[in-house]
């Protein structure tokens, strides 16, 4: 855990320049954080044997696809099983579980309206043992498509900047740029990445059936124009922080955007998006106890104009992390 030694500052700085840049070199880590590149290929198979992954992911958004956030609530002791069977399709993304355990929350891709509406439509309400559905179109991330929490997190101070290439920023303008198009050979391209973010240009090259050099061109286009980006996969209590929670805000009209950035500033702050719902903005923080979650909301959180309200709903158990069960 933090602070009993057993992760150090090179381990912090390889965790934080595995996010800016997760398909950046080991050699190329190495020299920025002055060690050798043995040492740092040893620190990187070790956080490895703790869980670490870096997952590839589509750009929802540039695919003219549309994320959801279910809040679902079920009767006792049917959540958990409701949280495995959604935790097997393969459009969800996180699944937590909240509130004495009778309520999950659940991060949706929806491909088209029709897949949406035989999901919330069709299959929910048939499913027994579910007291109600929320289902909450995000509008806009303030985030980006994945945390940036290793990157700006508390464990690390200021952000040292890229490693061996930036990543594509979010988009926070009001353009709408034409969806990019994937064809077969992407699609299997991303369903590798998926597996493992950092998985070489020859076993990439294998799965698609094109030559190494192809792939490489395909991977750089695909981030050039924002459609791919790479998740770090690390549990936080490794790092000592043992409280995440969902925050529900209910912010003043013409505020939102204003207090969706600022979250995005804050580094307990894993996801910040605007919503449809009561709660016009939701986010996601991690806190290392209830003493620094109650700092967080009494000074940080109230410090924003324009927040009428806020609603907690501190996480017990992530069924589903970047698209893998635990």
């Amino acid at each position: 855990m933090a602070g009993s030694g057993t992760f150090d500052a090179l381990d912090l700085g390889l965790l934080q320049a595995l996010q800016f840049d997760g398909r950046a070199a080991l050699s190329r880590i190495a020299r920025r954080l002055g060690a050798s590149e043995r040492t740092v290929a040893r620190r990187y198979s070790r956080l490895r044997t703790l869980g670490l992954r870096v997952v590839g992911q589509p750009v929802p958004a540039r695919l003219g696809m549309t994320r959801w956030l279910l809040r679902i609530h079920c009767a006792p002791d049917s959540a958990a099983s409701v949280a495995q069977a959604l935790a097997r399709r393969p459009d969800t993304s996180w699944i937590s579980l909240t509130c004495g355990g009778t309520e999950l929350y659940c991060a949706l891709t929806t491909p088209t309206p029709y897949e949406r509406d035989a999901l919330l439509l069709d299959k929910l309400t048939r499913t027994p043992h579910l007291v109600g559905v929320g289902a909450h179109c995000l509008l806009r991330l303030f985030t980006g498509i994945t945390s940036r929490w290793y990157a700006n997190g508390l464990p690390f101070g200021a952000a040292p900047g890229p490693v061996g290439g930036a990543l594509v920023p979010a988009s926070h303008s009001d353009e709408h740029p034409e969806p990019v198009a994937l064809d077969v050979t992407d699609r299997a391209l991303c369903t590798e990445l998926a597996k493992d973010g950092r998985a070489g240009l020859p076993e990439l090259a294998a799965a698609t059936g094109r030559s190494p050099s192809s792939v490489q061109r395909r991977l750089e286009r695909l981030r050039a124009q924002g459609a791919l980006d790479f998740s770090v996969d690390f549990a936080p209590r490794h790092l000592g922080y043992d409280l995440m929670t969902h925050l529900w805000l209910q912010v003043a009209p013409g505020q939102v955007s204003a207090v969706g950035r600022a979250l995005a500033t804050h580094p307990e702050i894993a996801f910040a998006a605007a919503t449809t719902g009561p709660h016009n903005v939701v986010a996601s923080g991690i806190f290392r106890g209830s003493h620094d979650l109650y700092h967080y909301l009494d000074h940080r959180i109230g410090s924003l104009p324009g927040i009428h309200a806020v609603e907690t709903a501190p996480i017990l158990r992530e069924v589903k992390r970047l698209t893998v069960s635990t």
